[in-house]
């Protein structure tokens, strides 16, 4: 019975760890295919600017410079930012309609210290670069302030998380921890028997 158990605890925990150094190199994957992406974004800011994708594919155009002109202005987000220089406040996103149909855009007009400040916006062209936006995936950051607000601080990479290396440490001293904590356990369990 005591090796009925024994064994189906030496199964589980086999098959825990195997999972555990899995995610682990799992993690380290993810770690390579985020140093690419980095090194792409960083290149972005060196190339030449780019027509403004109406249409989001896999491949992000982040950190992209690029133009677009806002036909009007259906709605409005605000947001926690910073400006240009690192002070803190709100951010003002305009979503933007730019043609009779299609997908609309999202265009970060500005900073201000102020909540709802800069709505009386109208839209336009609009030149910038593109960074990141919860709703549209990307949006253009405007180069300077639109409608009385001041030039937000621009895209920037330190916003991408790469801590794939972290995670796989975790889940490599996970696969250690559960080893080491099954043979102390069987260890132990041998000197109680051998005791008896």
């Amino acid at each position: 019975m005591n090796r009925t158990k024994l064994l189906i605890g030496g199964i589980i925990t086999a098959g825990a760890v195997a999972v555990m150094i899995g995610l682990g190199f799992w993690q380290l994957d993810r770690l390579e295919e985020k140093e690419a992406l980095i090194a792409r974004y960083e290149a972005a800011a060196d190339q030449p600017p780019i027509a403004y994708p109406l249409m989001p594919g896999e491949d992000l155009p982040l950190y992209r410079k690029s133009a677009l002109t806002c036909l009007e202005v259906t709605g409005w987000r605000h947001q926690a930012g910073a400006n240009r220089d690192g002070r803190s406040g709100y951010v003002h996103v305009a979503d933007c309609r730019l043609g009779a149909e299609g997908p609309g855009a999202a265009v970060e007009t500005g900073w201000s210290q102020e909540p709802t400040a800069g709505t009386d916006w109208q839209g336009g062209q609009v030149e910038g670069v593109i960074g990141p936006d919860e709703k549209y995936r990307y949006r253009l950051v405007s180069d300077t302030g639109l409608g009385g607000l001041a030039a937000s601080a621009p895209p920037s990479l330190d916003a991408i998380r790469n801590n794939h290396l972290a995670y796989a440490i975790q889940w490599f001293a996970f696969a250690a921890i559960a080893t080491t904590i099954f043979l102390l356990a069987t260890r132990k369990k041998k000197k109680q028997d051998a005791g008896k």
